[in-house]
């Protein structure tokens, strides 16, 4: 059983289609539930939008999130909480004591980069009193070619948290997938590229947990 938290210090770096599709991984043999902590519900809509497809249940955070998750813990395998884009939020701050392991999704782009090591402060307050928490950076929406995708691993070795070996390449599958109202596990062949890079990934979080 593991509490899987999304957060980020900026908008757009890519967690609610990670969460979604995280969870849609989990799921495929496991029991899953994607916990939305952003105001913005963007997990929320997604999940309405996909009302009709064989998706993971997605709930609202409450204003008591140890309670919340804590209940959630009796009925479900793996919890996916999408927190804020911010790491000084209060919800953020909430789930960051009691998950087990925080997932940061990183652009390769400066100012992610720079948003980026205001997380780990976040993580080391978080420690304090979850001395158990795991943190592990991400590398999100990589195009190979670019300059700055080759040097953003370097990049990241300024912050004192891990990087997962898997990093997750720009696909246009996550949008045409979200359109649909679905996850990459539920495109066929169009999504079996991102749907192995995922696999790995979540391979490399269970070592995590």
């Amino acid at each position: 059983m593991s509490v899987i938290a999304l957060v980020g210090n900026k908008g757009g770096a890519g967690k609610t289609t990670l969460s979604v599709n995280l969870a849609a991984g989990l799921g495929q043999s496991s029991r899953v539930i994607v916990v939305d902590a952003d105001p913005q519900g963007s997990a929320l809509q997604w999940n309405t939008f996909a009302e009709h497809q064989d998706t993971n249940s997605v709930v609202k955070v409450s204003d008591a999130i140890d309670k919340q998750i804590s209940l959630l813990k009796q009925q479900y395998d793996h919890i996916v909480v999408d927190c804020p884009p911010s790491a000084r939020a209060v919800q953020t701050h909430e789930v960051l004591k009691v998950c087990d392991i925080a997932l940061i999704p990183v652009q390769p782009s400066p100012i992610d980069l720079w948003a980026s090591t205001h997380i780990e402060e976040a993580i080391q307050q978080a420690r304090q009193s979850n001395a158990h928490l795991n943190a592990l950076l991400v590398i999100n929406q990589l195009e190979p070619r670019t300059i700055l995708s080759k040097l953003v691993r370097d990049a990241l070795s300024e912050i004192n948290l891990p990087v997962a070996n898997t990093a997750l390449r720009r696909r246009a599958i996550y949008r045409s997938s979200a359109l649909e109202g679905k996850n990459i596990f539920q495109m066929g062949s169009r999504g079996s590229d991102a749907v192995e890079e995922m696999n790995e990934l979540i391979l490399e979080i269970k070592k995590h947990e």
